[in-house]
């Protein structure tokens, strides 16, 4: 998937607040839920797809890595969810054919997140719902597997590209989470500094991706080990989504339902688990 890239939260290394913003996404999404099928595209080991579940509710975790899918198998019930290998701009799903999709802190890594956008309006049936959440890029630190980066006004202009109703909201939260990531990211400015002429930016960008994936460990570790595995006390609930965006706000979380097709390609209304 050459438009694709990716990096994934560290149990132990990533800061609570990153942790946190992520499951506090993943409860956003729940509570809007109803039954049918669910799509969660880009999964990884499923953690939060299980969470999807319910019993009139059956997730399908969708990820590109092979490796992280495999680490499902054995840890939930098929019953719950069914690990699928796809490409999240090539859905091995048939138009139409479910109702719900989540699609959390993906669409920033795609160099065209329209094709993206594309495929989950492909495969939603025609009452269903996208959840869209991504960070807000004024609230962003540098980060060179962010490709595409969205404020609110952005999203909503793509996602009306595609379906007939669109709602972007931010994922904020409490000002003792957002000074934990404004002292990460104060540190990290200074850090970037350091690179006096650019140098980052100058070399192969695969040279910037192996150095980044390999020295993020080592930075969280050093500069965040206090806010990591538990230590800074922040958790899921320390977040909330509110119709206030600014410049402020840590995540976007849009809401898009009812496809646009062609007339007479509608999929099955309110597809559900089959």
């Amino acid at each position: 998937m050459p438009n694709l890239t990716g990096e994934r939260p560290l149990e132990g290394l990533t800061p609570d607040s990153i942790l946190a913003l992520h499951d506090a996404g993943y409860r956003a999404v729940l509570g809007r839920l109803g039954s049918g099928r669910v799509v969660d595209i880009g999964c990884g080991e499923g953690f939060e797809s299980a969470g999807l579940a319910g019993p009139e509710r059956y997730v399908i975790g969708v990820d590109y890595s092979f490796a992280a899918l495999k680490a499902t198998i054995g840890r939930f019930p098929t019953t719950t969810v069914c690990p699928a290998q796809m490409e999240a701009t090539n859905l091995g799903l048939a138009q139409g054919s479910v109702k719900w999709v989540c699609s959390s802190h993906l669409i920033e890594h795609f160099a065209n997140p329209e094709s993206h956008v594309a495929e989950i309006s492909r495969v939603l049936a025609s009452d269903g719902t996208a959840f869209v959440l991504t960070p807000n890029r004024p609230a962003d630190f540098e980060n060179p597997f962010h490709l595409t980066l969205f404020d609110a006004a952005d999203l909503a202009e793509l996602l009306g590209e595609w379906f007939w109703e669109v709602r972007v909201y931010g994922l904020d939260a409490t000002e003792v989470v957002k000074a934990d990531f404004a002292s990460r990211r104060a540190k990290a400015q200074r850090l970037l500094a350091l690179d006096h002429f650019d140098i980052r930016h100058k070399i192969p960008r695969s040279w910037y991706l192996a150095a980044y994936t390999r020295l993020l460990p080592v930075a969280y570790r050093f500069l965040a080990k206090a806010t990591t595995a538990g230590g800074s006390g922040i958790t899921a609930e320390d977040f909330f989504v509110t119709e206030e965006v600014d410049e402020t706000t840590l995540a976007l979380f849009a809401v898009a339902s009812i496809p646009k097709r062609p007339k007479g390609t509608y999929g099955v209304k309110g597809s559900g688990r089959g």
